[in-house]
Order: structure tokens, then C-alpha cells, then sequence
């Protein structure tokens, strides 16, 4: 994809943190339209004509079957919504780990799947928002969450790049919101993650690696465990 400008947009999580900010971004770049999605649509409060409060839970079938009829002039799909519950993969009671996946991969995967004919008719994109943490085996539960994600975006751009979608993995640490509020430091700022990442989209990247411990973390993919982590 060449330019953002006067495309159709549909950000998941639009309401606070990252979400919030592409919204932003994607408005400055000259966007169309953006659809800010959230499960409560009172809390986008961004005024601009160009926004259209969108409800949606990506855990409800219903809710994206919704999504997908409401917004059916979309081009350019933002899988951001995400949750952090960071159980023990140990853990005997899977809930936690359940949960994530609902909303950290089975949402993405059925916003793709709800979305993926009509961005095809575009020669649009869908982007989706995983983490460092799929390549670092620290993050537990939501590790795991996010390295599924990462396998299922390949397989995604596999399956939809003959059709002229393109398919972007976008892959992080540490992010100054709500989510990384537990730590004090190694913060990256949403509004530069959030440029790389339509950069990349602009640039017809595969993958954003937007800052040095993701980049290092993908660089050192092929060494075995106990020189990455010392196991």
C-alpha cells in the first residue's frame, strides 16, 4: 500500500492507549474514514467527522458478524485490542490463559476472517498487533497468546497475499499505557510505535519491529534457549 490517504479504517481497542493514538494518526495522514471500535462506543470521544464510533467485541461472534455488516467499506483492518492476564502456563486452572486467547488471537483471527473479502476487493491490509513477547518465553500467558498470533499472521499473509492483501505483524515491548503501567522504565512512546507502524503499512512491510529489544529479540531467534535466556 502506497498511502493511507482515503482509506476506510477499522481500529479494534479505539478507545484508550494505542488504539486511541492510531485513530489519532490515521486522521492526521488523511484517512477517509476511521472506524474507532470498542466494546463500549461512548468511551471514543475523539471529535471528528471522519470517526464513526463503532460497538464491537472481537470475543462475540454476533458482535463481529455486526462490525462487519456496519463497516462494509473497509479497506484497511487494525487488529489492536489486547488483554494482559499473565497467568503460569503451569497453571492448572486454564481461565486466564482462555481468556486471552479469546481476545489476543480468536478475535483477530475472526475480525481477519469477517473483514478479508471486502479488504481483498480494495487491495487493502490488515495489521496485526502482537508483541515482543511471542519471541521471549518471560510473558507467561499472554506469551503465548502472542506467538500464536505471530504463526497465525504468517499463515494469514500466506493465505491472503495472492489476493493482494497485505498482511503486517507488528511486534513490540514495552508500551507507555494502561497495560504497562506496572513498569517504571524501558518504555517505548505510542506515538512513535504508532508511526512505525503506519510507515510500514505505507511501505508494504511484512513486519514492524519497532524498537532494539524486539529487534535483537527476532534477531537471536536461531540461538538455541540457554544463550538467549540463560535456561
Amino acid at each position: 500500500m502506497t498511502s493511507l490517504a482515503d482509506q476506510t479504517v477499522l481500529v479494534t481497542g479505539a478507545n484508550r492507549g494505542m488504539g486511541r493514538e492510531y485513530v489519532a494518526q490515521l486522521l492526521d495522514r488523511g484517512v477517509t474514514k476511521v472506524y474507532a471500535a470498542a466494546r463500549d462506543p461512548r468511551t471514543i470521544d475523539v471529535a471528528d467527522p471522519r470517526v464513526v464510533a463503532l460497538q464491537l467485541d472481537v470475543t462475540d461472534a454476533t458482535s463481529v458478524a455486526e462490525a462487519a455488516e456496519a463497516a462494509s467499506d473497509v479497506s484497511v483492518l487494525i487488529n489492536n485490542a489486547g488483554i494482559l492476564r499473565g497467568a503460569s502456563v503451569l497453571d492448572p486452572d486454564t481461565s486466564k490463559l482462555r481468556e486471552e486467547m479469546e481476545t489476543n488471537l480468536f478475535g483477530p483471527l475472526a475480525m481477519a476472517s469477517a473483514f478479508a473479502d471486502r479488504i481483498a476487493q480494495r487491495s487493502g491490509a490488515i495489521v496485526n498487533v502482537a508483541s515482543v513477547l511471542a519471541w521471549f518465553p518471560v510473558g507467561a500467558s499472554y506469551g503465548v497468546t502472542k506467538a500464536a498470533m505471530w504463526s497465525a499472521t504468517d499463515s494469514m499473509r500466506l493465505e491472503l497475499g495472492s489476493r493482494g492483501v497485505q498482511v503486517v505483524g507488528v511486534y513490540v515491548g514495552l508500551v507507555d499505557t494502561d497495560m504497562a503501567s506496572f513498569a517504571d522504565s524501558g518504555k517505548s512512546d505510542p506515538a512513535d510505535v504508532v508511526c512505525q507502524v503506519l510507515d510500514g503499512i505505507e511501505s508494504g512491510d511484512d513486519e514492524v519491529l519497532a524498537d532494539d529489544m524486539t529487534r535483537g529479540a527476532r534477531a537471536d531467534l536461531n540461538k538455541p534457549i540457554h544463550e538467549r535466556f540463560g535456561a
